[in-house]
């Protein structure tokens, strides 16, 4: 009971449901207003002008939420005015449909923001065709209400935005938390499950695909927020904490393991591993409470826990040396060392957080340039240029664009020569449910039916309960904030709550409500039959043929991080900051294939055409950009010493691998052939160099010299870990050329 009052207070305290109301507000007033100065049927005009630009309203830059909203005003106005004026002539209409459904879907090709612009411009046209306008005065009057209608949202977002200006980013950041903490106890597992480790992986990319969404978003609302007059204190204590989000992040990757070495040396003895492991748990959950005090503005939690299971974690390395004992023992406490120490940074970038939340007054502060900033900003492109580069059946948008207008034109048809109720219906199940991705329409279109089926049920007992119309008004209402607080959280819970309220619309305008019902479930039904089969059959986007290009811009980021982070062991302060951006980029590029693979698995078994080949390439280089954050996060939080001619010999060969690795799939390997000097010598060497200062320290253990300085011990794990790290990045660069090579040959033959 009590963890479900706080899953309702976090629901209740979110920016989601901060969203819905806005939404009642802006549809409730003007009803009231208008009805109060007797002008209550041009109330709807405005209210369809309000819930048509909402879907714009979404987190990010205030500049860039007013303009998408402005924009989706302009063209709601146009798009209904013509599907009114269109309407007593099929033909006309038909050609209007066609062309509006595909213009204003080839707008998402600009981003997620566009995106939703484009599918309030869909909206208006539906809808247009539930407007009963015949003369030029009556639709004029009627579009020109609709853009009030938008203008009056405008006013009332900015006004909620003006009232809780910290919502949308403290939602952010909590849910950023949220994954992150997740993500960790998911790493966890990783440490001592030997058989479903491929399971685990698969979920880990989607979690990192959803952590990098998040960081995106944040990194656009945190640095175009800032004011003449700089940052406030709150905003600072945003940043600090999105900071240090991003930096555990990477701390998470950097420790990801070689866990065939980690079977190897710990075999049997998987027991010394468990207080790692536990650790990660702590700190997952830790994170996760963190992110709902972010919510809820409670007491932070005590970091005894944390202690402990650090304290256990180091503990577990003693424990580890007295039973195995050295020299045998070293290569394991190496590695239980450099884990520990990795987890000890994260634990320190959580208490780094905890003192932000807590305000402790010495909290660092930060400083952020704005030119530096500006280059983590992934800009949007706007030009023309983008959209006709999309013109093409190469383009997944144009695909989905075509087969949308496709879709909607049928849908029409079959209404209008079947002579359905309600037409429009089936095309808003068919703008709502289909997504370039046949799988998420699948998907989607399984939950929309469910939901729909559910509200149903739910109408129809109300109905049978009372046939109060003010029950039913209250109801349509609360039922319509709460689907819109839902709809991004739990598509079929919101799908739900929409039934319940277009029902209890309806039930006002018509006394029948079960006709009402029983048009809504048939009609969803139909209208996402279409969708589904559409995505299948009408030029169909497998993500098999697609996933090329992600493939090689991965290859290609990991490579920049590669050399980035040669640099930084070149000199750290220097190069911190180019480090920090081919990390960002990087990491984007690795989400951007994550996602990728995360379609693929929804594709039909039978369009996942190298499927096995496909997952090694995404595994390897997940596994890559790990082995490199590990060497970049060892590197600045430590003192190392000087990087050695072998490191770099290395970094050359890794390097010169990965470029004729995307040059295969750009078809340019044989044009720029790279000069590697022989790597043999320099892996021995390295290894050489981890052997001498083993064997050194064997000599001081049997001279009595068992106490063990810090300095020591820092070059024995700089070597051990710059040895074995570039052994494993040479082995998974080689690899990952095979790989990608045997896709690129499966590409040409099919």
């Amino acid at each position: 009971m009590k963890e479900l009052l706080k899953q309702l207070e976090l629901f209740f305290k979110s920016s989601n449901f901060y969203k819905g109301i806005r939404l009642g507000v802006g549809i409730v007033v003007p009803f009231i207003v208008f009805y109060f100065f007797g002008y209550f049927e041009y109330a709807s005009a405005i209210v369809v002008g309000v819930f048509l630009n909402a879907p714009g309203d979404i987190p990010g830059s205030v500049k860039r939420k007013v303009n998408a909203i402005l924009i989706s005003i302009g063209l709601t106005m146009v798009i209904t005015a013509i599907i009114l004026l269109s309407k007593p002539f099929l033909p006309l209409l038909l050609i209007a449909i066609a062309v509006i459904s595909f213009v204003v879907s080839l707008i998402s090709v600009y981003g997620f923001r566009a995106s939703m612009v484009s599918f309030s411009g869909l909206l208006a046209m539906v809808l247009a065709f539930a407007i009963q306008k015949e003369t030029a005065q009556d639709i004029f009057i009627q579009v020109g209400l609709m853009g009030l209608g938008g203008l009056w949202y405008l006013v009332v977002s900015y006004v909620f935005q003006k009232l809780a200006p910290r919502k949308d980013q403290d939602q952010l950041l909590s849910d950023t938390l949220l994954l992150i903490g997740e993500y960790l106890k998911l790493r966890a597992k990783l440490l001592t499950k030997t058989t479903k480790r491929d399971e685990i992986i698969k979920q880990t990319f989607v979690l990192q695909n959803q952590i990098n969404e998040k960081h995106e978003t944040l990194r656009e609302t945190l640095f175009t927020e800032r004011k003449r007059s700089g940052r406030s204190r709150y905003e600072e204590k945003q940043l600090l904490i999105f900071i240090s989000s991003i930096n555990i992040f990477e701390l998470i990757e950097a420790t990801h393991l070689d866990y065939k070495m980690i079977d190897r040396i710990f075999g049997e003895r998987k027991e010394f591993l468990k207080a790692s492991k536990k650790l990660n748990k702590t700190m997952g959950n830790h994170l996760i409470r963190l992110s709902e005090l972010l919510i809820q503005n409670d007491k932070i939690p005590s970091k005894d826990e944390l202690l402990t299971a650090l304290s256990n974690a180091n503990n577990s390395i003693n424990n580890y040396i007295e039973t195995v004992k050295l020299p045998k023992a070293r290569e394991g406490a190496l590695i239980l060392k450099n884990l520990y120490d990795y987890q000890e940074h994260l634990l320190q970038e959580i208490r780094a957080i905890r003192r932000v939340m807590a305000n402790v007054k010495d909290a660092s502060r930060v400083s952020v340039k704005r030119q530096d900033s500006s280059q983590f900003l992934t800009l949007q492109e706007y030009r023309l240029n983008v959209l006709i580069q999309n013109l093409s059946l190469d383009s997944t948008i144009f695909r989905h664009s075509l087969r949308l207008t496709i879709s909607i034109v049928f849908a029409y048809l079959l209404g209008y020569f079947l002579d359905i109720q309600n037409t429009y219906w089936i095309l808003l199940t068919i703008i709502v449910i289909m997504r370039p991705s046949y799988g998420l329409t699948k998907e989607r279109s399984k939950d929309r039916i469910i939901g729909t089926l559910i509200g149903a049920v739910i109408s129809v007992g109300i109905v049978l309960i009372t046939q109060n119309v003010v029950v039913y008004a209250v109801l349509a209402i609360v039922s319509l904030i709460l689907a819109f607080s839902l709809i991004q959280q739990n598509y079929k819970s919101g799908a739900a709550l929409v039934t319940i309220s277009v029902v209890f619309v309806y039930s006002l305008l018509n006394p029948n409500a079960f006709e009402v019902i029983q048009y809504r479930v048939i009609d969803t039904i139909i209208g996402a039959t279409i969708a589904v089969v559409a995505n299948y059959l009408i030029l169909p986007s497998w993500e098999a043929n697609n996933l090329k290009l992600v493939i090689c811009k991965a290859i290609k980021m990991n490579n920049n991080y590669l050399l980035a982070t040669q640099m930084l062991y070149q000199d750290s302060k220097a190069h911190k900051h180019a480090y920090n951006l081919a990390r960002k980029e990087a990491f984007l590029a690795i989400s951007n294939l994550n996602a990728a693979f995360q379609r693929l698995t929804q594709d039909p078994k039978s369009k996942q055409k190298e499927f096995q080949l496909i997952y090694k390439i995404v595994t390897l280089n997940q596994t890559m950009i790990s082995a490199i954050a590990s060497i970049g996060s060892f590197i600045i939080n430590h003192k190392t010493t000087p990087a050695s001619q072998e490191f770099n010999v290395l970094i050359n060969k890794v390097s010169s691998t990965l470029q004729m690795t995307y040059g295969c799939l750009e078809d340019t390997e044989n044009k720029n052939t790279i000069e590697v000097e022989p790597v043999e010598d320099a892996q021995e060497k390295l290894f050489g160099k981890y052997q001498q200062l083993s064997n050194l320290r064997d000599e001081n253990i049997k001279q009595g010299h068992t106490d063990l300085d810090t300095e020591t011990l820092h070059n024995l794990q700089e070597a051990y870990l710059i040895a074995n790290h570039m052994d494993w990045l040479k082995t998974l660069s080689e690899s990952l050329k095979h790989a990608t090579e045997q896709y690129h040959s499966a590409l040409v033959d099919n």
